[in-house]
């Protein structure tokens, strides 16, 4: 909502360079998808090595209960 209200500022104070970032903002998130799903492989190997490596200290604490 926030970048709406900037972007239609934008508009009234130079409307060339808001309809210049309509076409640039998808052009940029096209380019910084790969970064984003990196970024989400990357989490989930890390929480994956978190769960192996806290796996003994859970089973434990469930026999001892």
């Amino acid at each position: 909502m926030i970048a709406f209200l900037l972007w239609c500022i934008l508009l009234v104070i130079c409307w060339p360079l808001a309809i210049l970032a309509l076409f640039i903002y998808p052009l940029v998130w096209l380019i910084l998808l790969p970064f984003k799903i990196l970024g989400f492989a990357v989490g989930a190997v890390l929480d994956l090595v978190w769960m192996i490596v806290t796996l003994p200290f859970r089973i434990f604490r469930l026999m001892r209960a």
